[in-house]
């Protein structure tokens, strides 16, 4: 992998949490649960478009996890940074863990 595509991936990746974190709660705060499903629209939306249309993130051999990855690392390092529950956010992060191995194993179950 070239250093411009480690630097764009890196980018890509850094975009989508911080949008998350920047946005989201902000939304959802403004416009109650409909704000939820817009922040996931636009948020979610514009990363996808911007690394994977626009082509920021560079990808080699299969991959399972890309956006999913990097926002739960992003936000993970946020709250920690910020003083908040870590043991919580470690709670959350073996959760996901084991609902991305279970949603995978199911997925190569059915072809």
């Amino acid at each position: 992998m070239s250093f411009g595509a480690v630097i764009t991936t890196f980018t890509g990746a850094f975009i989508f949490p911080f949008l998350i974190r920047l946005c989201w709660g902000k939304m959802c705060d403004s416009w109650g649960p409909i704000g939820g499903w817009m922040a996931a629209g636009f948020i979610v939306g514009t990363a996808w478009t911007l690394n994977h249309g626009v082509g920021f993130m560079v990808q080699s051999g299969p991959a399972w996890i890309d956006m999913a990855w990097a926002a739960g690392v992003g936000l993970f390092v946020a709250s920690a940074a910020s003083g908040d529950d870590v043991g919580k956010g470690l709670v959350n992060a073996l959760f996901a863990i084991i609902g991305g191995v279970l949603g995978g194993f199911i997925l190569s179950c059915l072809g």
